[in-house]
């Protein structure tokens, strides 16, 4: 078939005058109009080669031109429904702040603000004093210092207090967090030893006493945060190592990883270590997670003896670590609502989606089911099923919470393909909904659907019907 007739671009100059493009530079700017002429341009010389191809209209243009200039000015970070039964989901952005850590960190940056000024003597102030009062107060500890993440704690604590020295570890807490992270590296990072004791499944007082020599530093305890040995097991407790680091004149550390300032036991969770409770077993410095069972921005909590706290405030690494503005911010607003213990379940959302009651989700499941099940038309069979949520995050890692879900199957396509298709089509939904595939099914949890309107007022975009 012979090539089709082309007729010649016009300029960029006066595609810019088209009525349609012109408009676009209030909304965009000249300069990004431009680009986007020259890109859609250069697009279609590419193709002019090509069999069938066709010159675009001006209105063509005009439209490809604003689709550029639209997607290009929307962001890549999107608001998703977690429907995937974690309620921590790690590449969903983990916990969602509360309301009141949101507005403190907006005002952050929005105004100026005394981040690093002390109202009272008019003077320099240290940006950590914001919270660490808070963290005191929460915790029993006699100091308190904020990184950017637990793991970042932990570097700064070993590299401060045990730098080309031997740190004591028990083998059974060599854990791996996410990303292929593990401690044994983060050990070396920080240009300390480790020296392994006991073994995997079972470690005993006298192990830390034989392992103490002239160039221990420290004794160390790792919290099992991601998974759990069960079975012939035994290990020393923190006040047995505490007893044994301080009977020798060595601090004992403690990483708690997610911790906790609450029993959840008391919301009807199992429970997880409290970081009050690790303070008073003995321990002399804890590093634990803001963003996870905490409920706050994504952070690494240090407190502990204030001697020790004061050296690793002053280690260099401390700057390179530090937290920004509107995360100092939002950690404020978070611990502040732990003053207030008896409102925390309504004012933290991680708090409130763990405790949430079995009923409500089904209620809700069972008002949605018709209303998906009408969405995706009569190839699909939508059924409202049990499920089990989890914390996620590396946070009670064997712990299940009841929930329910609407699991979607195919009445005639072949399992695999029709469901990645479905899952395909939920995530392309102007609010992407992200579920899982289990079971010959697209199971979507709803635990964490908390706007249901918005849920359901954009199930008319699914563009299933009638696929297979």
């Amino acid at each position: 078939m012979a090539t089709q007739p082309t007729r010649p671009f016009p300029s960029v100059d006066r595609i810019a005058r088209f009525a349609a493009v012109a408009g676009l530079c209030e909304t965009y700017g000249r300069s990004a109009v431009i680009d986007a002429i020259r890109a859609v341009l250069d697009a279609h010389r590419e193709r002019l080669g090509e069999r069938d191809y066709l010159s675009p209209t001006d209105s063509e243009l005009s439209r490809q031109i604003a689709d550029r200039l639209k997607e290009r000015a929307t962001p890549r970070l999107r608001r998703v429904f977690n429907l995937t039964g974690t309620v921590l989901h790690t590449n969903l952005g983990r916990t969602q702040l509360s309301s009141r850590a949101i507005e403190h960190a907006s005002m952050a940056m929005r105004e100026a603000c005394n981040f690093e000024f002390d109202l009272d003597s008019g003077g320099r102030g240290e940006r950590d004093n914001l919270v660490e009062d808070l963290l005191i107060e929460l915790t029993g500890a006699e100091a308190a210092t904020v990184v950017n993440n637990n793991a970042a704690a932990v570097l700064l604590v070993l590299a401060t207090l045990a730098h080309k020295r031997e740190v004591v570890l028990s083998r059974g807490e060599l854990i791996e967090i996410g990303g292929a992270f593990r401690i044994p590296d983060v050990m070396r990072s920080a240009n300390t030893r480790l020296i392994e004791v006991g073994t995997t499944n079972r470690t005993h007082p006298a192990d830390y006493e034989r392992a103490i020599g002239p160039k221990t530093a420290a004794l160390m305890k790792v919290h099992l945060s991601n998974y759990k040995i069960s079975g012939f097991v035994a290990h020393v407790p923190e006040p047995e190592v505490s007893r044994i680091a301080h009977e020798h004149q060595l601090p004992l550390i403690v990483d708690l990883g997610a911790g906790s300032f609450i029993d959840l036991a008391a919301y009807g969770l199992p429970k997880e270590p409290v970081v009050r409770e690790t303070i008073a077993s003995g321990a002399d410095v804890v590093t634990f997670s803001g963003d996870k069972l905490l409920g706050g921005p994504q952070a690494g909590l240090i407190v502990g003896k204030k001697a020790l706290i004061d050296k690793i405030k002053r280690h260099p690494l401390k700057r390179a670590l530090r937290v920004s503005k509107p995360v100092l911010a939002a950690l404020e607003g978070t611990l502040l609502a732990y003053r207030t213990p008896d409102l925390l379940m309504q004012e933290l959302p991680t708090l409130r989606l763990l405790t949430r009651p079995l009923a409500d989700i089904e209620a809700l499941a069972n008002r949605l089911r018709p209303l998906v099940s009408a969405a995706l038309g009569a190839q699909w069979q939508v059924k409202v099923t049990p499920v089990s949520s989890e914390v996620g995050s590396g946070s009670l890692p064997v712990e299940i919470i009841p929930s329910m879900a609407l699991t979607c199957r195919p009445t005639s396509a072949k399992a695999g393909s029709a469901l990645k298709r479905l899952a395909a089509e939920f995530r392309r939904l102007p609010v992407p909904v992200i579920g899982r595939i289990a079971d010959d099914a697209l199971v979507l949890d709803l635990r964490c659907l908390e706007d249901e309107r918005a849920f359901i007022a954009q199930l008319d975009r699914l563009a299933v019907k009638g696929s297979s």
